[in-house]
């Protein structure tokens, strides 16, 4: 329930109410008075929908994302499914669903394409193998649940959902997790399912160069973020990691407040960057903190955190946020980032590259 709308319907009709109120009104009026306060209350006690903005927001990675690089195919491509993904978001926001529900199923069709890093089509490790990390935060209840280097989850996103729910935990990784998953019944898929000819050339490819980077400089993670009807926020991130990586490396997407985070009283975000960058500058919290301390607005605490400390430290990578009054910000330090929105105010689009050059 909103407090504040409630409140706000209860006194609408205030200077009527104390001219109604007052020593000479009958018994008779003041009961109409009393009942119409009751019948203004009675749709929030119910449950019933509200004007409340809503709406999410969502990204297939960033990095060296240029329109010299894309072909029309290509193009066409992440367009369709970015626009699947959110026209089904959407779809749970508008019948009244929940933030978490729509985090959680934008993210495992992102997960379920082999377009993006994150489940099938992850990129992969030195040895060959796909690792994957995930993050999940409801920003009603600041519950969070992540699973990190784990293989053999066809969506790990709900992995961590199920560890944030039925589990006294946050964080569970490798085969403890895929234990846990096993006693939830979650999809476990074989190993070559994850696995792509694009990924493995990749990775050769960085072999041969002899360098332990991505050599398309692409960071390749998903996620999204959502405001539910009732005013509730919900952030969610997914990825295969580097390519590349090596000693089990992990790197912000399953960390909350680094990768991931959520609080009803300022913003849900999700980054996409060099991970190790991230965690140091715990850069999903510090978006919040920012808002909730200063009292920066969602773009100024973003641009601050993503154009400025994060730039300074030597970070690349952007972030996507919401936050509880439906304001909405995609900020990132490269040439692109695959995102988009959409709103109950209308708006919906999808991007790929920087719109303010």
């Amino acid at each position: 329930m909103n407090h504040n709308l409630m409140s706000m319907a209860l006194f609408k009709h205030q200077r009527n109410i104390e001219v109604l109120w007052s020593p000479t009104t009958g018994i008779t009026s003041k009961f109409i008075v009393i009942l119409l306060l009751f019948l203004s209350a009675l749709p929030f006690f119910a449950g019933e929908k509200t004007n409340n903005p809503f709406g999410l927001v969502i990204h297939g990675g960033a990095g060296k994302i240029t329109k010299e690089k894309m072909t029309p195919e290509k193009e066409k491509a992440y367009t369709k499914k970015l626009q699947e993904a959110l026209d089904a978001g959407y779809a749970i926001l508008e019948s009244g669903g929940t933030s978490l529900d729509t985090v959680e199923m934008v993210i495992r069709i992102l997960e379920n394409s082999p377009l993006f890093n994150a489940g099938k089509g992850a990129v992969f490790t030195y040895d060959e193998k796909n690792e994957l990390d995930a993050s999940i935060m409801d920003g009603e209840t600041l519950n969070a649940g992540a699973v990190s280097g784990i293989s053999g989850i066809k969506n790990p996103i709900t992995l961590a959902r199920a560890i944030m729910e039925q589990s006294p935990h946050v964080m569970l990784s490798g085969e403890g997790a895929l234990e846990f998953a096993r006693t939830k019944g979650l999809e476990i898929v074989p190993l070559e399912y994850f696995k792509t000819e694009k990924r493995l050339n990749a990775l050769r490819k960085m072999k041969s160069a002899d360098q332990e980077k991505d050599p398309d400089k692409k960071h390749g993670t998903v996620g999204a973020v959502a405001l539910d009807k009732h005013g509730n926020l919900a952030g969610g991130t997914s990825t295969g990691g580097m390519t590349g990586k090596r000693y089990g490396r992990i790197g912000d997407s399953p960390v909350i407040g680094a990768g991931t985070y959520a609080n009803n009283k300022t913003c849900a975000v999700s980054a996409t960057g060099h991970g190790e960058y991230f965690i140091r500058s715990v850069v999903a919290y510090d978006i919040s903190a920012l808002m909730e301390y200063k009292g920066l607005s969602l773009v100024e605490a973003a641009d601050e955190v993503i154009q400025k400390k994060l730039v300074k430290l030597g970070g690349t990578g952007g972030i996507i946020a919401i936050d509880a009054l439906g304001n909405t910000t995609m900020s990132f330090n490269t040439p692109g980032m695959y995102r988009g929105c959409r709103m109950s105010t209308g708006l919906c689009q999808v991007l790929f590259y920087d719109t303010t050059k």
